[in-house]
């Protein structure tokens, strides 16, 4: 296929910023919690929707660096939602071939939530139909601080030489090492805004920015997107012959 060329086939790798949910909630007079677990239920139906549309993998945004800044009430509930959400479907999603990987810094996240994490991982990690990576407490910058740190002590044990750095390296060091970048990214709720959300690895990705709400974005408008990204031009940087 040519730099200029139409791809025909859907993405293989779709992330996604799933914004709206408070906003959703405060029009149906709710509180923000309300959106947030409505918000949960929409990524089982997206997740179950991938299969079927050859899409892979999976990356969602579910707690930025960023969003400590919320209300102590809106964070906490948060994280009470993140524990319910892996004991309540950790069953389904090994069940159902779903691979899950979390990315982000954990140091700062709760003892109890960390160790769900991680038992969820080691659980679905013989899984291969759909690959689902959710980034809590993630942020794009201090994701490439970090792997910028393990990159320099690593030269400082002299593991890795300073010239031997080059852009095929640092990504070895990411906490998306193991996955393709992505190659569609899709954000609700109107936005038109990226919020640090996996800098390094869209640098080519193809963006979508959807009007719907999280909770609102259904499983039929996922569909729609990802069989448009397949009438979408790709030329990763090169011109038409």
């Amino acid at each position: 296929m040519d730099a200029d060329s139409t791809s025909l086939k859907g993405p293989r790798h779709v992330a996604i910023i799933m914004d709206g949910n408070g906003r959703w909630a405060q029009s149906r007079g709710r509180p923000r919690l309300f959106g947030h677990h409505a918000g949960a239920k929409r990524v089982k139906e997206i997740v179950r929707a991938c299969k079927p549309l050859e899409v892979k993998y999976l990356t969602i945004f579910g707690f930025s660096t960023e969003n400590w800044k919320r209300t102590q009430s809106e964070v906490a509930g948060l994280m009470s939602l993140f524990r319910q959400y892996i004991r309540k479907e950790t069953r389904s999603l090994k069940k159902e071939g779903v691979r899950v990987r979390f990315i982000g810094d954990r140091v700062r996240l709760d003892e109890k939530l960390v160790a769900l994490m991680d038992e969820l991982e080691l659980l679905t990690a013989e899984n291969d139909d759909v690959h689902l990576t959710i980034a809590l407490n993630y942020g794009g910058r201090d994701e490439v601080a970090r792997a910028t740190r393990r990159l320099a002590f690593d030269i400082q044990a002299g593991n890795l030489l300073p010239q031997d750095v080059d852009e095929e390296t640092l990504p070895k060091y990411l906490d998306t090492y193991v996955l393709p970048d992505p190659d569609l990214v899709i954000r609700t709720s109107g936005e038109a805004r990226i919020s640090n959300f996996l800098l390094w690895q869209s640098a080519y990705a193809e963006y979508e920015f959807i009007d719907t709400l999280w909770p609102d974005f259904s499983e039929e408008e996922f569909r729609k997107v990802v069989s448009a990204f397949g009438m979408r031009k790709r030329r990763f940087g090169a011109v038409p012959a």
